[in-house]
């Protein structure tokens, strides 16, 4: 059990530390340069060592088009740009409405029928989240950004839950290696965002970036950490524990989430944070029980 409070460890800190960037440089030109990078060592990885999944069929462009759109660009552009105005540790909170949301999806368009239970669960982990969406700073102005920073960030989570369904057609059903997926997704979600922030926002000069300790800082450990530790060890416990165990595991994102706050940023959060975490926890606790049931580490 300890590698699977490391890996949310790590994710919740890929919260803080992208707080950190977008406050150093514009979001999209930071994903942009990100991605890029990690896009080459993905791909590089496997043109290296493992040629035979270096394939790329035209059958398959629908659903790589797919993990460039929904799984990298507006699931991080949109991710990152909240992050101007949410907190990390509330960012990371928030995302605990994809099993949530990628149930509905399931339900809806894969015909997947839900128990009594588990629409209790999904009820209360919906409804969990209001008490913090509701709770505003004084400031209008600060009320307004916080607001479009959550629709914003809504409409992340629910992109990162399509962009699964579009990773789990191409590797299960296409036979694609994990690593060169989200290579390609990484590459081109990279240029393609790069290319909107070259129209949106205003570019850092070379010079200015070289001594720009945050950017620097931010952008290795969220390669490393982000796009390098957390996918491949997430796909290793994969191999262990269920999907389900892992799912019900993100419940403590944002408990660590809160702690690297406080210790990285000097972030606080309000109380109403701590009742939404734990009603989220006991909407996913109900949600998962009766997979749990069947054993912590079935696949």
């Amino acid at each position: 059990m300890f590698l699977l409070f490391v890996l949310y460890a790590f994710f919740a800190s890929t919260f803080i530390i992208g707080r950190e960037a977008v406050l150093a440089v514009p979001p999209m030109f930071f994903i942009g340069i990100r991605m890029v990078i990690a896009g080459i060592l993905h791909i590089g990885f496997v043109r290296i060592f493992n040629k035979e999944n270096f394939k790329f069929k035209k059958e398959d462009f629908f659903w790589f088009a797919g993990i460039v759109l929904f799984h990298i660009y507006l699931s991080y552009i949109l991710e990152f740009i909240s992050l101007q105005y949410l907190t990390g540790a509330k960012v990371s909170l928030l995302f605990n409405l994809s099993p949530f949301i990628t149930a509905l999806f399931a339900y809806f368009f894969f015909g997947e029928l839900l128990s009594f239970k588990k629409w209790i669960g999904l009820l209360i982990g919906f409804l969990s989240f209001i008490p913090l969406l509701i709770t505003q700073p004084v400031s209008t102005e600060s009320i307004t950004h916080n607001s479009y920073a959550e629709i914003l960030l809504i409409i992340s989570v629910t992109a990162s839950c399509i962009g699964w369904i579009f990773m789990k057609r191409l590797i299960s059903e296409h036979n694609h290696s994990y690593v060169f997926v989200n290579g390609v997704g990484m590459l081109l979600g990279g240029i393609l965002s790069l290319g909107t922030s070259y129209f949106f926002e205003t570019w850092p000069s070379i010079t200015s970036l070289s001594h720009n300790v945050p950017f620097i800082r931010s952008l290795f450990l969220l390669i490393l950490i982000g796009n390098i530790i957390c996918y491949n060890l997430y796909g290793k416990l994969l191999h262990r524990y269920s999907a389900t165990i892992l799912s019900f595991f993100g419940c403590i994102t944002p408990l660590f989430g809160v702690l690297f706050g406080w210790l990285w940023l000097g972030e606080t959060v309000s109380p109403w944070f701590y009742v939404t975490a734990l009603l989220a926890s006991v909407g996913l606790y109900i949600f998962y029980q009766e997979d749990l049931k069947e054993g912590l580490l079935t696949k």
